[in-house]
Order: structure tokens, then C-alpha cells, then sequence
């Protein structure tokens, strides 16, 4: 599928009170994504780890073989979105869902 624009708005709200923030929105935007829902036993937590800290810069240095670390290129193209918590994860489920242009 495809997340559709304006996806960043909703998502990080902070950007509602402001203009849009072009690029990010653009980079979120640009290509096919692969959407999907993980369950489990501490799974946030779990997922977080696999993908590493938010800044890719960082990820190389504290978790050099997570997805962050190895596929992004900074905080902003990180390669990958992950739920931080119950509340944005049940948030971002539907929302995401409903968002996604299938292909």
C-alpha cells in the first residue's frame, strides 16, 4: 500500500498548530509502505528494540544491527514507524489502516 498525505498531520499533532512540514510529510508519502499489526507478550517494547532508537545516527552507534541502524539515514528517514505505546498504537492502528491505498 501507499499512505496517502496528508498522513503526518494527524499523526504528530504538534504539527496541526503549524504549517505543514513539507518534507516529512513528502518522505512519508514517496513510496509503497508495508503496514502492519504485531501482538504478542511486551510486543511495543520487543518491536522498539528490533528497531532501534529514533535517530538513525544514534541507532548506529547503540544498536548497529537494528532496522534503523542499517536501512535509515537520519531522525527523519529512519526507515521505519513503531507504536511507542498502547495509546499511539491504538491511535495509529485504524488510522493507518484507514489511510493506506492498496496497490
Amino acid at each position: 500500500g501507499r499512505l496517502l498525505p496528508p498522513w503526518g498531520i494527524p499523526r504528530y499533532p504538534y504539527l496541526a498548530t503549524k504549517a505543514p512540514h513539507p518534507p516529512l510529510v513528502e518522505f512519508m508519502t514517496s513510496g509503497p509502505v508495508v503496514a502492519m499489526v504485531l501482538e504478542g507478550e511486551d510486543a511495543i517494547r520487543r518491536v522498539r528494540e528490533i528497531i532501534g532508537p529514533t535517530d538513525s545516527n544514534e541507532a548506529r552507534k547503540v544498536a548497529p544491527n537494528s532496522i534503523r541502524a542499517l536501512f535509515g539515514t537520519d531522525k527523519g528517514k529512519n526507515a521505519v514507524h513503531a507504536s511507542d505505546s498502547k495509546e499511539s498504537a491504538d491511535y495509529e492502528i485504524p488510522f493507518i489502516f484507514s489511510q493506506l491505498e492498496m496497490a
